[in-house]
Parts: C-alpha cells; structure tokens; sequence
C-alpha cells in the first residue's frame, strides 16, 4: 500500500467534505489530493529523483502538509524540519540527511542544491501538472527522516519506512483514537512537524477535518476548539498546563471526545486537574524518534494507575530487560526494549549506533522503567538523566512529580549538579503562579521526599527552556546552573 494511494482513496470516499483548515481557508479531500499530484509532478520537474531527502522548513500550514504528501507520492524522502528550532539545527539536519532540496518559508540562512520558497511553492500549487503522482516504493525504502531529541548529543536521524508508517496509522487507529470517524474534527495545536502531524493520516483516512493553528495559544485554542466542535486533538503536558491557566477554561463549551497526549512525562497532579477540567478522556502515548509514538498506550479509564505509561500498542512487544540484555521480572526496574514493525529502520549513515540500539533484536530505547503484574509500565527517567547523590540513585522526575504536586507550581526541572560531598547535588528549577514560594516548596519537598532524594536548593525562574517540540531541556537548565555558580551569581 502507497501513502499516495490512501490519499487519493480518501478523495474518491470523501470528495467535496472538509478535509483541511487553516487560517480560514479550506481545502476538501478532492482538493487536497489534486495539490499534492501538482506539487509532487513539480518536484520531479523541479529535477528532484525519487529516493532524493527533501528538507521541509514550513511552519503548520495547508502548505506544509500538502508538501509531506507530495514528496510521499513523489517518492521523496521527507526530511521534517521544526520551525521552532534555531538556524543552527536546521543547517545541521539539511547537512546530515544530504538533502538536495530546501522547501522552506523564505528563512534566511538555509542551503542546498535545489531552494524553493513560498513563492515558487505557491506557483507549483497553482501550476503544477496535474494528474496522478503515485510513484512506488518498496515498503522497506525510507519514507522519512525523523530527527531524535538532541538532549544528549547531536541528533541522530532516523530512517522511517512506509512499512513502519502503515503499522503507525494502524496503531493510533486500534489504541489510540479508535472512534474518530468522517465528519469529526482534529485540532491539530501542537507543530505538525513532530508529533501532531503524526495524526493527520490517521484521521484522514477516517474522514475527520484537520483544523490546523500555525502557533499554540491556549486561549484561542479553547475558542477554536468551541467554535468547530473539535473532537480530538493532541497536546503536549506543558500545553495541558497552559489550558488549565486560561482565563476563558471554565467557560469554554467544549466537544472533546479523545485528548491524546505525550512527547515529555505528565505530573499526576497536573493529569488530576485536566481530568477533572475535561473529564476521563484522555490517552497517552509513549514513543520516540526511534519508535514514533508507538511503544505504550495508557487509555482513558486506566489513568488511576498513577504515573504509567501504560500497556503496550497491539501490535509492539514491550519488555524490561537488565544491564546484561536479561529479562526482568515484574517490579525490577531496567531499561524498557520494544520490537515491532512501527520502528525504525536504522539510524542515517550511523552502522555502529544502529547496531547498538537494536542488540540482541529489541530497540533499546535508553529509558529506566519498571512494569507491575498486570502488564503496566512505568517510565522512571532517562539513563543519562540518572543522578547519584550520596552514592544513592536519584531519578529526577520522581522529585519533579512531587514538586509538581504543590498548588502553586507550574512545571519543574529536577538537575543533578557537581558537588565534592554528594556526587550530585539535586536542585530543582520551578515556574509557579505569582506568590509560589521557595521555602513553602522545599518544606513541602522535605515533607513528601526521602532525605537523599530533596533538594538542595529550589529555584523559580518565569519560565523553563523548551525544545521544539515542548520538551523541558533539563540539560540546558544544568548548563545555565554551572555557569550561573562558575561566575559566582
């Protein structure tokens, strides 16, 4: 099966129905379908060849999702690029992929053999030669690059098939967002780039109308998702957060039917607000680069199970397994492994790399977990964001979920910094509501934390850095500590 074929079946299912949104203008399924056949024939005019990388630089938009669909029926390997991200990543990523072509929104500083900005791509949506562009690929070819997170070292990009895309669209369409059929409506908020974007396929070929914001404002989200009744949309935990403190939440008459969310760990207290605000409906998804979206699912009526992350996908094998690449029994804690055929094929030009996150056949996927008897797991934290205070392991995001269990805290950064006596000294970064104090908060730690798990001293900053995709960036908190303690602030 071709993603062009999808497309073009959705057409002939849905025709004249809305399928996409955005800035007050709508495209149907017929239409959408007739743009991505001209803009992909514009390409291969262009003189791009099939299995050629193109990097996208478009921020949410009608364009940006007529051009991933383009370059898939084209046979173009998609390279995604996050707008948000500095000039330096998307030079980096253009370079590393060997992208022979930029599509970007007129962004200053990018480069490659073939350039194209708003304004051809406008004329090659105007203009390109219609008919159909449907060019096969084997289900093994690379579809698209997805980038990993960068916290801990450069990025890596991650080859992702056709295979592995149709086992996703099936995944989120059995666990995820099961209900979602023609004429609901998607409300896409966070960047179609990373996560988001991800649902676009599946609710299409369901029918629903993709509504798309160009950026996430937590007021006009509510208004937008009032307004076109939306049924369904994915956030972000920091977005969930920004909702709750909106000044029109309580008034909002709101449609929800599924909420999915994931990208970065949610506090229980802060899942205990948005449920209580929203109602029982929303669903987290595990995944990662490696495994876009797709390692574990906690559905809406298992959210009393605190803190997991859920069972695994129907269709992925999930499992703990220790140092050695041994299983662990039900309540040991390890690293999580999965298989399945969402995963990737192999890390971009990286043989060695490759070979290691997939030892003994599993994808090592670098985060600590533990699952119980009945099958649940638990994210514990990252391996390389484990603490060693007083010889004693420190998870941070253990000491994060209480911090965040506090009334007036917003989001929080638990960071290991280096210290003669205890190894690592835990301090933590919060943002709050005016008035939050530090003292009130460390008691409240010291109160809720065993001693070597408190920490040593509390900071409140306005706001915490972020990644593209809404990711707190622990490591760039720690970085600005050591410099802020380095020049004796």
């Amino acid at each position: 099966m071709q993603i062009g074929s999808m497309i073009r079946r959705a057409a002939l299912q849905f025709g004249s129905a809305p399928c996409l949104t955005e800035g007050g203008r709508t495209l149907s399924f017929a239409d959408f379908d007739a743009a991505t056949d001209r803009v992909g024939n514009a390409l291969l005019d262009r003189g791009v060849r099939p299995g050629d990388r193109v990097s996208v630089l478009l921020p949410n938009s009608i364009e940006c999702l007529i051009v991933y669909y383009a370059l898939a029926k084209a046979g173009l390997i998609r390279v995604q690029l996050n707008v948000r991200e500095t000039l330096a990543n998307h030079v980096y990523k253009i370079a590393d992929s060997g992208s022979r072509a930029v599509i970007h929104d007129d962004i200053e500083g990018v480069d490659a053999e073939i350039l194209i900005g708003r304004d051809e791509l406008s004329r090659m949506l105007e203009e390109g030669r219609s008919g159909a562009c449907i060019v096969d690929r084997g289900l093994e070819d690379p579809l698209r690059f997805g980038y990993t997170g960068g916290t801990t070292g450069k990025s890596k990009a991650v080859i992702l098939t056709t295979r592995g895309e149709l086992a996703e669209i099936s995944a989120f369409l059995t666990d995820l967002v099961p209900q979602i059929r023609s004429g609901d409506v998607f409300l896409h908020a966070a960047p179609i780039a990373h996560a988001s974007g991800a649902f676009f396929l599946p609710a299409l070929v369901r029918g629903a109308h993709a509504i798309v914001m160009r950026k996430f404002d937590a007021a006009e989200f509510l208004t937008l998702a009032e307004t076109s009744r939306a049924g369904f949309t994915f956030l972000v935990p920091t977005m969930i957060a920004m909702l709750l403190e909106a000044p029109s939440i309580d008034s909002a008459n709101l449609s929800f039917q599924r909420i999915a969310y994931g990208a970065a760990s949610i506090a229980p207290a802060l899942m205990k607000r948005a449920e209580t605000r929203f109602g029982r409906i929303f669903a987290q998804c595990y995944g990662q680069a490696e495994s876009p979206m797709c390692i574990t699912c906690l559905q809406p009526e298992d959210h009393d199970r605190e803190a997991s992350c859920g069972r695994p996908f129907t269709i992925v094998e999930v499992a703990i397994w220790d140092e050695n690449d041994r299983p662990l029994p039900p309540g040991e804690r390890g690293e999580i492994v999965c298989r399945g055929p969402q995963m990737m094929s192999g890390y971009w030009n990286r043989p060695e790399q490759t070979a290691e996150a997939f030892r003994n056949g599993w994808l090592h996927t670098g985060d600590i977990g533990v699952m119980d008897e009945d099958g649940y797991f638990y994210i514990v934290d990252r391996k390389n964001d484990l603490l060693i205070s007083g010889g004693y392991n420190v998870y941070p995001r253990e000491v994060e979920d209480v911090l965040m269990a506090f009334p007036d805290v917003i989001e929080a950064a638990v960071v290991g910094l280096p210290d003669e006596k205890w190894g690592d000294r835990v301090v933590a970064v919060v943002t709050g509501r005016p008035g939050l104090s530090a003292d009130a908060l460390m008691q409240f730690a010291r109160a809720n934390l065993s001693p070597f798990k408190q920490p040593k001293a509390i900071e409140i900053w306005p706001e915490l850095p972020k990644s593209a995709a809404n990711k707190i960036l622990r490591r760039t908190v720690r970085d600005h500590l050591v410099g802020q303690a380095a020049s004796g602030r």
